[in-house]
């Protein structure tokens, strides 16, 4: 069986297609983000599969448990994926999409972990070194980590910058291990 990723991939690119060509990037980015939380429901993943309701009733419940988010040209989307049983894959579809968006925007999200709250002037400033580091402007989102004990995790991608407190212990008691 193909992986996920590869049978995501041309459904992302549809979209991300689509969202670009009518100016609709963060209408679709909204839109995938909403139906991909839904659909990494249980109850929803039961209705996804479900043999005996049609394609056109499925659209019509996703439809309306993201009616909020929906993009008047995302329905095609929907209906493309029901009809080859692929709605399972939303939350792989939006993962793809982001990326392309981001690359399209130059953007890049970054996830800084921290011990304790940063004030605004610590924030600011490691969103402008990570936006040279990176070359492209940078849409941080932070999480209080108290494990952590000091420093920080900075999460771009599939990058990991890990300067906190705990990862120096852990390296240090690997080291002393060895």
């Amino acid at each position: 069986m193909a992986e996920i990723s590869t049978l995501a991939r041309p459904y992302a690119k549809a979209a991300f297609d689509v969202a670009k060509a009518n100016g609709e990037l963060s209408g679709w980015s909204a839109m995938l983000r909403s139906l991909a939380s839904v659909a990494a429901l249980p109850a929803v993943q039961a209705l996804v599969n479900h043999v005996s309701l049609t394609t056109d009733k499925k659209v019509e419940q996703l439809k309306s448990l993201c009616q909020e988010n929906m993009v008047k040209s995302g329905e095609n989307l929907l209906v493309t994926m029901a009809e080859n049983s692929r709605l399972s894959l939303l939350p792989e579809v939006f993962e793809q999409f982001e990326t392309l968006r981001l690359a399209e925007e130059q953007t890049a999200d970054v996830v800084i972990s921290t011990a304790f709250a940063l004030s605004d002037a610590q924030l600011n400033t490691l969103s402008d070194k990570l936006a040279k580091k990176l070359g492209r402007q940078v849409q941080v989102s932070t999480e209080l980590d108290p494990s952590l004990k000091g420093g920080v995790i900075i999460r771009y991608g599939d990058t990991v910058i890990d300067g906190s407190v705990r990862g120096r212990l852990v390296k240090l008691a690997e080291a002393m291990n060895s």
